[in-house]
């Protein structure tokens, strides 16, 4: 599966790094990203195209509490966990706020 689509991609390049909210728990999820056999998961609200790949930034755990923070679209995409199964993308949650996702 592809982690990034177009779609996706003019989301990020409209928001930026940083979304502009009083709240980030309020904040818009673009897309999230999970590890299907562990416990991580990165709720993507904000991102920055560099030369050949995108900064995310978002609210993540690797499954010992959740904090913001980026990371590489590479880094996601590189990753190969057990019978070298990598990163997912989430079809069924974009759009919905941080908070509803961890509440």
């Amino acid at each position: 599966m592809k982690l990034m689509t177009k779609e996706i991609e003019g989301k990020l390049e409209q928001i930026g790094l940083f979304p502009e909210t009083d709240s980030m728990l309020e904040a818009e999820v673009i897309v999230k990203y999970f590890n299907p056999c562990g416990a991580a998961t990165w709720l993507v609200v904000g991102g920055e195209r560099t030369e050949d790949d995108w900064e995310l930034y978002g609210y993540a755990t690797l499954g010992h509490g959740w904090e913001w923070g980026s990371v590489m679209l590479s880094e996601l995409e590189s990753y190969k966990g057990p019978f070298l199964i990598g990163i997912e993308r989430d079809l069924y949650c974009a759009g919905k706020c941080v908070k509803e996702l961890v509440e």
